[in-house]
């Protein structure tokens, strides 16, 4: 294939501005798909994807298109994810194409998610198609949303293209941009091979497949490569494209996007952007590959029973393979036994990670609360991370404790601005700006703790803004702030996994609720359950739970007073006992319950 005649694009927008339903108008426009075998959204391949009506893995697909002209073009796509917790799926994909096409909602508009793609497209040199899609619907302004793409671009001449994916209205004429503006890959089929690993997956039957894009030389079947980053050798057996199906070709040459498999067993021997190269004829250097995403929520996720515990290891390795973001390590927790630390770059993120290793890999999982890592300076000047409230070091040790902070950029209504001002100021949050997009829309930027925003934010902001708001943030740093360790025990023992790092102001409110949240969430037990909530030895907030009433004195029906009192006071004693050494039957929804605060 000559490389004059390849594109490389990738398709980036908003959460919902329908990504995935323009993928779906390319593929029949360009044959790709059998129309017996269409259905919607068919790049999305996960269960979890159709039910949740979101992208959360980049899909690759190559498809071949006739233009007007009579030339004949391949155009390899990757539809990409909108949310903000699946950006490093987005900065992989970039790292991948020479251009990208910016959808936007004829009637939403520019969005935080809009912004952020646009910025990292723009860093890295890419040619940038931007489209408005969903003109079809009754209260689409695609004159006010192409103003605002206008203002976004800082281009006044930018040629807008006008789609509707739903019907293809506008599609051809985007195909027809895509290969005028799109630039050809570069890169030389002669020299040694070099090509960049942009994702991979476990195959039980091949083991990794490796998906790349082909920098410079030539891939085939029978080769001896080496993974630079881990030195370690391997021999090609497979090389293939997707179509959008995995199908088996000859060779990948320079400007290509394909995979390959060559008998690698350990998902650990392959690291998203590491440099395949020819091992007789490696490469000088290795590719720039791109910068690892930080994972800034961190929670514990342990077996619901100890004996799928190597199982949940198994599953975690393979799975770190598709989601380079995921993080894990063992940890010890003397409430839930053996588990893992595990890292993440948002809540949904979370929430995907564990419904994915439950449903593909069966196991039952217990999570803990989410936190973030805080850094401890100590007293005799050395420097700590604490990724667990546990860790967090007594405050007579304690100088100083600062927590990571985002510039959170918000798009809203001009009318809800008062009330997201209020959310953000609510959540500690410290303003910075304010810009009018329109008469209509306004971009706030504020700087907030990431803590604040991990578990209700989203969801307050777009009741705020009767759904019509967005947010994206970017970490930009630590802050000193006035913390304090929050410790739930029961029964006088502290329950670990329920402890939490809250700012000191807010200590008391935070307790008080939690301990009632748990109230209702522990079931009653033979024996009474106090809940308090603590700093350091300090009893902040307390409720009990009544232990289950058994009738000792249903068996009398006559005699002395005395006989029901001996029986009453053998019952209390039995109860006191077993308060003493019983424990305490936690369920998961009491962690759900802390989530709930």
């Amino acid at each position: 294939m000559d490389r004059k005649a390849i594109r490389n694009f990738c398709i980036v927008a908003h959460v919902d501005h329908g990504k995935s339903t323009l993928a779906d108008r390319l593929l029949q426009m360009t044959g790709a798909i059998d129309q017996r075998a269409f259905r919607d959204q068919v790049l999305d391949d996960m269960d979890l994807e159709r039910e949740r009506g979101i992208t959360i893995k980049a899909s690759a697909v190559r498809m071949t298109y006739h233009s007007k002209d009579g030339q004949i073009y391949v155009l390899n796509l990757i539809d990409t994810p909108g949310h903000v917790d699946f950006s490093v799926e987005v900065a992989k994909s970039l790292q991948a194409c020479e251009g990208t096409v910016l959808v936007v909602d004829a009637a939403q508009g520019v969005e935080a998610q809009t912004v952020a793609n646009y910025e990292l497209a723009r860093q890295r040199g890419l040619a940038i198609l931007p489209a408005v899609n969903k003109i079809d619907l009754p209260n689409a302004e695609p004159e006010r949303v192409a103003a605002e793409i206008r203002t976004l671009l800082q281009r006044n001449e930018v040629l807008i293209t006008l789609v509707c994916a739903k019907d293809g209205r506008g599609v051809p004429e985007l195909l027809e941009r895509i290969v005028r503006e799109v630039p050809p890959p570069g890169g030389d089929p002669s020299q040694p091979l070099t090509g960049l690993i942009f994702d991979s997956r476990y195959d039980p039957y091949k083991g990794v497949m490796v998906f790349t894009r082909v920098v410079d030389g030539m891939l085939r079947p029978g080769l001896s490569i080496r993974l630079m980053q881990r030195g370690l050798p391997f021999i090609v057996q497979e090389i293939g494209i997707f179509a959008p199906k995995p199908q088996r070709v000859p060779e990948l040459r320079a400007g290509e996007v394909g995979y390959f498999t060559a008998n690698i067993r350990s998902p650990r021997d392959v690291v998203a952007g590491d440099t395949v190269t020819e091992a007789a004829r490696p490469a000088a250097k290795a590719l720039p590959g791109f910068r690892p995403m930080k994972p800034m929520v961190f929670a514990g996720i342990y077996p619901a029973s100890a004996q799928e515990l190597s199982t949940l290891r198994e599953a975690m390795e393979k799975f770190a393979l598709t989601d380079a973001a995921f993080r894990f390590e063992p940890e010890q927790s003397d409430a839930l036994g053996q588990g893992f630390r595990c890292g993440f770059l948002g809540l949904l993120h979370m929430e995907i990670v564990q419904e994915r290793l439950e449903r593909e890999y069966s196991v039952d999982l217990v999570l803990t609360t989410p936190t973030v890592v805080f850094q401890v300076t100590m007293r005799d000047g050395s420097t700590r991370e604490v990724h667990r409230p546990t860790d967090l070091p007594a405050s007579p040790h304690v100088q100083m404790i600062a927590e990571p902070y985002v510039q959170a950029v918000i798009l809203c209504p001009s009318s809800a601005l008062g009330g997201v001002m209020e959310l953000a100021i609510q959540k500690r949050g410290v303003y910075r700006s304010t810009e009018y997009l329109s008469e209509t829309r306004a971009k706030l930027a504020f700087e907030l703790p990431l803590a604040e925003i991990l578990v209700d934010f989203y969801d307050r902001l777009k009741s705020l803004t009767r759904g019509y708001g967005s947010f994206d943030y970017e970490v930009v740093g630590y802050r000193p702030s006035e913390l304090v360790r929050l410790d739930v025990l029961l029964n006088g023992a502290v329950c670990e996994p329920l402890s939490s790092i809250v700012p000191k102001a807010q200590a008391y409110e935070k307790g008080k609720a939690l301990v009632g949240h748990l109230k209702t969430a522990i079931p009653r037990q033979l024996f009474e359950v106090i809940i308090q909530a603590a700093i350091g030895s300090h009893v902040i907030a307390r409720e009990s739970v009544r232990p289950l009433a058994k009738n000792v004195t249903g068996k009398c029906y006559g005699g002395d007073i005395t006989r029901k009192r001996k029986l009453w006071e053998r019952q209390r004693e039995g109860k006191r006992r077993m308060k003493q050494f019983g424990n305490v039957e936690l369920p998961q929804e009491a962690f759900l319950a802390v989530l709930k605060i």
